[in-house]
This record gives C-alpha cells, sequence and structure tokens, in this order.
C-alpha cells in the first residue's frame, strides 16, 4: 500500500461532494482521486480508476448506492465507506450496503465555522480506521494471526452454544442464515460482527425485526440464554468467562477489529468447548480463522463460509487455509446444518 490512499467520493449533493473534498485534503494521507454524483457514474469510474476507498451515499438518482456498492464489489472491489444523512434513520438501507459489501458507515459530516474542526476529526477518524483495516488486509498482522493453543478439557457442559463471526457481508448473511433459526432454537447463539458501537444497536434492531428468533446486543454480565441471539455491541472485544457470562474487555488493543471474532472464539475454545458450534461467514481479512482453529483443536465443530456464495471471501478463506473448518458450505445450508447439530447436541446432554 502506497503512502497515499486514493479517495473517491461519490454523493448527488454538489456541497456534500465539495465539503467532503475539503476534508480528504486537508491531510496528507489522503488525495481525491475523483467524485460522482450517482452510483451508476460511481461504478463506471470505479472499474476506469481504481482507488482504495470510496466514500458511498446512500439515496441518490439512477442509482443508489446499496445497488453501486454490490456492482462495485463484483467488478471492481474496494473499500467502501456508506457516508449518509443518518445512519439511524436509514439503518434498513445502510446494513443492505454492508450486506452488499461495504466496510462500515458514517453520518455526513456537517462542517461549518463554528463546528468544523470537531467534524472534520471525526470524519478522518473514521476514514482512518478504515484504512488500518484494509492494511491489515494486505499486510496480514501476524499478531492476530497466529491461533492460540487450546489444550481440549473433556468435560461435560449444559448447553450446546452457536457462536458466529462475521465482517464485510455480514449482515445480509446473517439475516439469511438466522431466517433458518426458529424463535424456539434449543441453544444461544452469539455473534461478532464488525459494526461501528455508534451503531450497533440499530443493527440489532433492524436483524430483529427481520428474523424469528429474539435479537439484542450483549450485555455485561449476560447469561447465555437458549432460543436468544446476543451480538457484540461495543468497541470493545467480547469474551466469555469459565462461568459462562459475557464480559467486555479493551484487551489486546492491538487489534484492528474492535470486537474481533478471534478473541471471542479464542474465549469459547478455553471456557466452553466441545459443545460449541463455530462458524465463520463472509469478511475482510483474516479475523476469526485462528479462533476458528482454537475451537477446532478444542474439540468443537466448525463451519467456514464457501467461496461462491460469500460477499467478500477473505475471513473464511483464512480459516480454510489453516484447516480451521471442519466443514464448508454455502450459506444456504448452514442455517440448516446448525439445527440439525445442535438438536443431536441436546438429545445426547438429555
Amino acid at each position: 500500500m502506497s503512502d497515499c490512499f486514493k479517495v473517491a467520493v461519490v454523493n448527488d449533493s454538489v456541497m456534500a461532494r465539495e465539503s467532503m473534498r475539503q476534508v480528504i485534503q486537508s491531510d496528507s494521507r489522503y488525495t481525491v482521486a475523483w467524485m460522482a454524483e450517482d452510483g451508476a457514474e460511481a461504478v463506471r469510474q470505479a472499474e476506469s480508476m481504481p482507488v482504495d476507498i470510496i466514500l458511498m451515499d446512500l439515496i441518490m438518482p439512477v442509482m443508489n448506492g446499496i445497488e453501486a456498492t454490490r456492482h462495485i464489489m463484483a467488478q471492481s472491489p474496494c473499500a467502501i465507506l456508506v457516508v449518509t444523512a443518518s445512519v439511524n434513520n436509514n439503518a434498513a438501507q445502510v446494513f443492505e450496503a454492508m450486506g452488499a459489501g461495504a466496510l462500515d458507515a458514517i453520518n455526513t459530516p456537517v462542517l461549518s465555522l463554528k463546528n468544523g474542526a470537531e467534524g472534520q476529526a471525526v470524519f478522518l477518524q473514521k476514514i482512518a480506521t478504515v484504512t488500518r483495516l484494509i492494511d491489515v488486509t494486505q499486510h496480514n498482522n501476524a499478531r492476530e494471526n497466529l491461533p492460540r493453543s487450546i489444550q481440549s478439557v473433556d468435560h461435560q457442559q449444559g448447553d450446546c452454544l452457536v457462536c458466529i463471526g462475521a465482517s464485510t457481508g455480514g449482515p445480509s448473511a446473517l439475516r439469511e442464515l438466522l431466517s433458518d433459526i426458529p424463535a424456539d432454537f434449543p441453544a444461544p447463539i452469539v455473534i461478532i460482527q464488525h459494526v461501528d458501537e455508534e451503531f450497533a444497536a440499530s443493527f440489532a434492531d433492524w436483524l430483529n425485526s427481520e428474523v424469528a428468533i429474539p435479537v439484542r446486543l450483549a450485555q455485561e454480565g449476560d447469561r447465555l440464554v437458549p432460543g436468544r441471539v446476543l451480538i457484540a455491541g461495543r468497541g470493545q472485544h467480547l469474551v466469555i468467562d469459565k462461568h459462562h457470562r459475557l464480559h467486555y474487555t479493551p484487551e489486546p488493543e492491538s487489534y484492528a477489529y474492535r470486537p474481533s471474532v478471534n478473541v471471542f472464539f479464542e474465549s469459547v475454545a478455553e471456557h466452553w468447548q466441545k459443545r460449541a458450534i463455530g462458524v465463520l461467514l463472509t469478511g475482510t481479512g483474516r479475523d476469526g480463522a485462528a479462533g476458528l482453529l482454537a475451537l477446532k483443536q478444542a474439540g468443537c465443530h466448525t463451519i467456514a463460509h464457501d467461496q461462491a456464495t460469500s460477499a467478500i471471501y477473505g475471513m473464511p478463506k483464512a480459516a480454510a487455509e489453516l484447516d480451521a473448518a471442519s466443514t464448508v458450505l454455502p450459506l444456504a445450508e448452514i442455517g440448516t446444518s446448525l439445527l440439525d447439530r445442535i438438536h443431536n447436541c441436546c438429545k445426547t446432554i438429555s
């Protein structure tokens, strides 16, 4: 990766485009390669003039940001950051775009003489986070990718557990997977989805409205309950302790992904063990691969999303390279596989 990241701005507002251009150009780490006023133009530009990051508006004429994201990720993939007037008010469209391949989302910066500096700093910080994720993806952060050695302990647990990790493309994949899971599913589910803490509650609410099984954010000290999905909801790592309670922790601070799938999976491998099932879905980078291997080494069944149905075949590919997956499945078969395995698991306990 070069020292200067090439950025594109896609927005139908002349004022918004110019504001973002000025903010981006104020930082020597970035340069604006091109701007577009609708999604169709962005698709053409992305193919003819590839960039590192696209700042993508959602609601535009000709082609909206969701469709533009889908086309770009299929034809000329790059990091896409959704920039919209209100992420929370447009939550459904935001998570559709993230399901199509966008990495993250932020509110359109409102810059003025009074609060311009503050708005500019927040906006640039978000872009910096995206560029850091790009850097980790391309250079493979060694510390994150080293699997921990988790010793398998042959003791019985009272419940089964499903733990799922996802990143780019995850919202749509999770919706499809959970649509096969009934409200009376006889096991708890914990999800680590790479999403900004500010929008985690909106993500949980959106997913809860789309599927039958109840979904909410994980809270400090939560116990796991069958028939409920808990989603990591802070800018910290989620872990499970030996008493099967959930906790948030800032450690390890060096990880680019917060929350990290690796950190949660490894805590499950250490404290829950043989009755767990790990699932690693679509996503950029390698987060979750080492954790999935730790689960497999602890005696858990592990599933990786296949290449054909992954929006981004990064995280599951990394798991396959480590031989961390007991099985590799298309998205449409993962929910059914979980149902079969969890029902069999619960029969062996009863």
